[in-house]
């Protein structure tokens, strides 16, 4: 065979197994801007996960759905349904870079968004859950912050940084009611 031939089937076989790349650029988001951009805020426990195939099985996405157990923003019912980019079905995996991963009996807080009648989708991907912990030392609930929230300055991510320390449950759900009623309630 002649090394031209060869190239052109080389060329050809890379042309039959073309895959499309997707890139996504996510921007730190802080507190208020969570708040703020939010159809709801709950804060719930996940009861059930199921995956599904998407766009024309191109993809996977994953419907989580959590027990309601407070609102500080907004009101979907006492069960929340939304859709994580990412899943599992069978032997078939797909991942998301920084689209959080849930499992059943997971305790969170969550920052949902949704276009009219569409089902809810976290904000920011991961930026927008929020995990709810034991306190070790009570026996209160601490929150703890997702790795990644905007600050005023480009900083870097240090371990045991104070404004990455979980905070108490209560105080941080009375922090997100006060931002709540700074940018005029509900939406």
């Amino acid at each position: 065979m002649h090394r031209s031939m060869r190239w052109v089937i080389a060329g050809l076989a890379l042309l039959a197994g073309q895959v499309t790349l997707e890139a996504t650029v996510r921007l730190p988001a802080d507190l208020t801007v969570l708040v703020r951009e939010s159809r709801a805020i709950v804060h719930g426990r996940v009861v059930e996960m199921r995956s599904e195939w998407a766009d024309g099985r191109r993809r996977i996405d994953s419907f989580v759905t959590v027990e309601a157990f407070d609102y500080f923003k907004g009101d979907l019912g006492p069960w929340v349904t939304f859709r994580v980019p990412g899943g599992q079905i069978g032997r078939y995996r797909s991942v998301t870079v920084g689209a959080p991963v849930f499992r059943t009996g997971d305790e969170v807080v969550l920052f949902l968004n949704a276009r009219g009648p569409s089902i809810p989708w976290v904000l920011g991907l991961g930026q927008g859950v929020f995990r709810v912990v034991d306190d070790p030392r009570s026996s209160g609930r601490l929150v703890t912050p997702p790795a990644l929230l905007a600050g005023d300055t480009t900083e870097e991510v240090r371990r045991g940084e104070a404004s990455r320390r979980p905070v108490a449950l209560a105080e941080f759900g009375d922090s997100v009611r006060r931002l709540v009623a700074g940018a005029g309630g509900d939406r």
